[in-house]
């Protein structure tokens, strides 16, 4: 990857008594699709904002490009936001709206004919210039309000939820057209979602937030595969998450049955939670698996089944493409590289502190 383009830099902000980011620390680099995910209230929209220059950090600094921009106004950052409600100026034609930044900043009538052009091309809307906001769909005024801020050839493209208020067909639709423009227009994207589909789908990298922290930074894959805690394994996918105990490196006891796996360092006897993907759970005959349960529950899903099987006290969740029926007895068996183990947290508190890079 290439350098650093944006840095935060130890950056608080709070609301009258509410702490909304605590001592954050955070880079972007150039060309990267960058993801900022979490449940509501976790800071996400507020570190976007500061980004923006639409909210001023209590403490901490903003260096964009290695200069400090912590005060400089919006409109004289190198950068474009898309907000949810798109905000099309319902009086203008889409010509007009598209050309309004461009307008602003005295550009040349034939410039900015050439660009409306070219940016309704790369949002798929060629020949809408003359078309009024309210005759357009939800997901082309989208693609509108992304083609006005392209326009403006930021360095980096700002999106708060976006696609929140469209349906999923359309959303979907919409992703892969994201992905594409980034490819194409090789700028900056810092995307705001609470959509965990929707984050694996299009970033390059997630950072999973909650209430202010930074829970965890990485590729989909590893967010996903490798969660740092049970706070991430949570709210990424589906997860059985069970306190079990450490007993050496390599082995742990589940609900009573020993299982092999391949962390190491965790000690002896350690208490330790394990986070094992419902797609993880191989379900076998009873004598053939580590510990034994009865299907309780299952929905067909259209690609999987997901069942509940009760075992050993534990409902765990599983997906799989065999069908065993409620009633059923089975064995449980999980590979040793699909356990993950993570610490325990100490205390409530801890499960929402900050988890260093």
């Amino acid at each position: 990857m290439s350098n650093r383009l944006i840095n935060l830099e130890n950056i608080t902000k709070s609301y009258g008594s509410q702490m909304v980011l605590d001592d954050m620390n955070l880079y972007i680099r150039e060309n990267e699709f960058l993801t900022l995910l979490g449940p509501s209230g976790c800071g996400k929209t507020t570190t976007l904002r500061i980004i923006g220059g639409f909210e001023t950090p209590d403490k901490g600094r903003v260096i964009f490009d290695g200069a400090d921009i912590t005060n400089l106004p919006p409109h004289k950052r190198q950068l474009n936001t898309v907000f949810q409600k798109y905000a099309l100026f319902t009086h203008m034609n889409i010509a007009e709206n598209i050309a309004f930044g461009l307008k602003i900043k005295g550009k040349s009538k034939a410039y900015i004919d050439d660009k409306i052009k070219y940016a309704l091309k790369l949002v798929n809307l060629d020949g809408y210039e003359k078309r009024m906001p309210d005759s357009l769909s939800g997901g082309q005024q989208q693609r509108i309000a992304i083609a006005r801020a392209i326009v403006n050839e930021p360095k980096v493209l700002l999106l708060d939820e976006p696609l929140g208020a469209l349906d999923l067909k359309l959303r979907q639709d919409m992703q892969y057209e994201l992905i594409r423009l980034k490819n194409e227009l090789g700028i900056t994207f810092i995307y705001v979602t609470h959509d965990q589909e929707e984050a694996l789908t299009m970033s390059d990298t997630i950072v999973v937030m909650n209430q202010g922290y930074i829970q965890q930074i990485g590729t989909p894959e590893m967010i996903y595969n490798e969660p740092e805690n049970a706070f991430v394994a949570d709210f990424i996918g589906d997860s059985n998450i069970i306190g079990s105990t450490m007993i050496q490196d390599e082995l742990v006891e589940i609900l009573g049955a020993r299982f092999a796996c391949v962390d190491k360092g965790f000690g002896n006897n350690k208490p330790v939670d394990v986070v094992i993907r419902p797609e993880d759970v191989e379900l076998v005959k009873p004598e053939e698996g580590t510990i034994k349960g009865v299907v309780s529950h299952l929905i067909f899903k259209g690609v999987h089944y997901e069942m509940e099987v009760m075992a050993n006290g534990f409902e765990w969740l599983v997906h799989s493409t065999s069908l065993f029926p409620v009633g059923t007895e089975v064995g449980i068996k999980v590979d040793p590289f699909n356990i993950q183990i993570m610490n325990k947290p100490e205390s409530e508190d801890e499960e929402a502190a900050p988890i260093e890079e």
